[in-house]
């Protein structure tokens, strides 16, 4: 290919090391159009000058790999209206880490969680659509995201509606370096069947304690700080949790005033009285 270039000489013009390069190339993000099959060098076009200097420009503004892919695969307008929804999801996640910080803040001093009003429920038993999948802190977000949208859309094939909010259940802890498996439920009255990897069941009755919260403290990891001033409370009053804590999010999620309750941080305690 007599137009063809060298790593070396994309790595000249566009001041990215050859190991940068190599990695984009094993990512997808910038395969080369020629690996020679006997020396394993690769050959660039010409073209992909540009597109290598979009990706380091992107890694500079701190986006994952998978990410540039997606936000550089429309091109035109439609990759900055996503550059755009990545940012803003950046800057959501940036002021939930610093509510996050504050709480920090309080249990290195020695002290306890934050003050959080803690009250009690009655839950009925309920039928639920649930789908469930091992998640780190980084996915939880979009998995939620997915997994709603995939029960909603199972509860319009059918016809049916929820009969009560989205809820999802934590049966381990969620974090930066672990992943945990997450339930997501979409509670309904319907007759539905299950489907690939959709199930149906039974969510007990039972009494719950659960700790209100408003648009601002919404958001993993906004949330944290809700789900430690639980456990103290249902600690300090000797109270055994029988049942994963759970998440519940309110239908006006989306769109509530900052003073308003959307979320709760929620832990069965026993049967419903």
């Amino acid at each position: 290919m007599r137009d063809s270039i060298t790593i070396g000489e994309l790595a000249a013009r566009t001041g990215l090391s050859r190991k940068a390069l190599r990695l984009y190339g094993d990512r997808g993000l910038l395969p080369p159009v020629r690996v020679d099959p006997a020396t394993g060098f690769r050959r660039y076009g010409p073209e992909q000058v540009e597109r290598a200097r979009r990706i380091a420009l992107l890694r500079a503004v701190g986006m994952p790999l998978p990410e540039i892919a997606a936000v550089l695969a429309p091109g035109g307008e439609e990759s900055v209206h996503r550059l755009d929804a990545y940012w803003r999801r950046q800057e959501a996640e940036q002021g939930a880490r610093r509510a996050l910080v504050a709480h920090a803040r309080l249990v290195l001093a020695g002290g306890g969680p934050a003050p959080y009003e803690v009250s009690e429920r009655n839950v009925p038993e309920q039928k639920v659509l649930h789908t469930r999948r091992h998640v780190s802190a980084h996915e939880l977000p979009g998995y939620l995201a997915e997994a709603s949208g995939t029960l909603f859309s199972r509860l319009r094939a059918v016809g049916a509606c929820l009969s009560g909010p989205v809820f999802a259940v934590y049966h381990g802890l969620v974090s930066e370096d672990s992943a945990a498996l997450v339930e997501v439920c979409a509670p309904t009255e319907a007759a539905v069947e299950p489907s690939g990897g959709i199930g149906v069941r039974l969510e007990a009755a039972h009494r719950e304690a659960f700790v209100p919260l408003t648009r601002p403290e919404r958001g993993h990891p906004a949330m944290l700080p809700a789900h430690d001033a639980l456990a103290a409370w249902l600690a300090s009053r000797g109270l055994p949790p029988s049942d994963s804590v759970r998440e519940v999010y309110h239908p006006n999620w989306a769109t509530a005033g900052p003073g308003e309750h959307v979320a709760d941080v929620a832990r069965p305690v026993g049967g419903a009285a």
